[in-house]
């Protein structure tokens, strides 16, 4: 059934919204993948606040062009069947989610992403993109370089205890003994 004029207007309108929103947009080739798989793709990504989307192209291409900020988004790669991962809060997440699933799913492909700036990223840069460490993974990266020389001050410093102590324990020894 055709989508009638006013709801091709709220879609342009709710995916100009997702765009605005959205840290990163990933947009991905899905052609081949079935509709199961394209749903646990859905339900995986949702653990990461990632928002998958198949909109037609011409919706998307009109969405962009209603927003100042993604006006002059070169728009020749979005062509075929595509899917869009939103998200609101993480940069990398949406190519993480998408790479992860590529694993065990190779018909989904990057064909490149839309970022917050209004700049298009090329598939091999998204692909870099998946490839970094999470913000908890760099976080716990961050926390482990800062208190690395703080450890081994303190083991130093313990070591001195420790010496004193195996002395006294050794004179303890030789005087029992």
């Amino acid at each position: 059934m055709a989508l009638t004029r006013q709801k091709k207007e709220d879609i342009v309108s709710k995916v100009s919204d997702l765009l605005a929103d959205s840290k990163l947009t990933v947009v991905a080739k899905y052609t081949g993948t079935t509709v199961k798989n394209i749903q646990a793709l859905r339900d995986q990504a949702e653990e990461n606040d990632t928002n998958i989307k198949v909109i037609k192209n011409r919706l998307i291409i009109k969405a962009l062009a209603s927003n100042d900020k993604f006006k002059n988004i070169d728009t020749s790669e979005i062509k075929g069947q595509l899917l869009y991962a939103f998200n609101p809060s993480d940069e990398v997440a949406p190519a993480k989610d998408l790479a992860t699933f590529a694993k065990l799913n190779p018909t989904i492909e990057f064909v490149g992403a839309i970022s917050s700036d209004g700049l298009f990223i090329s598939a091999e840069d998204v692909k870099a993109l998946s490839q970094l460490p999470t913000k908890d993974q760099l976080r716990a990266q961050l926390v482990g370089t800062i208190s690395a020389p703080l450890n081994g001050f303190v083991n130093v410093l313990a070591g001195n205890i420790r010496g004193v102590y195996n002395v006294l324990n050794a004179r303890a020894d030789a005087i029992n003994n």
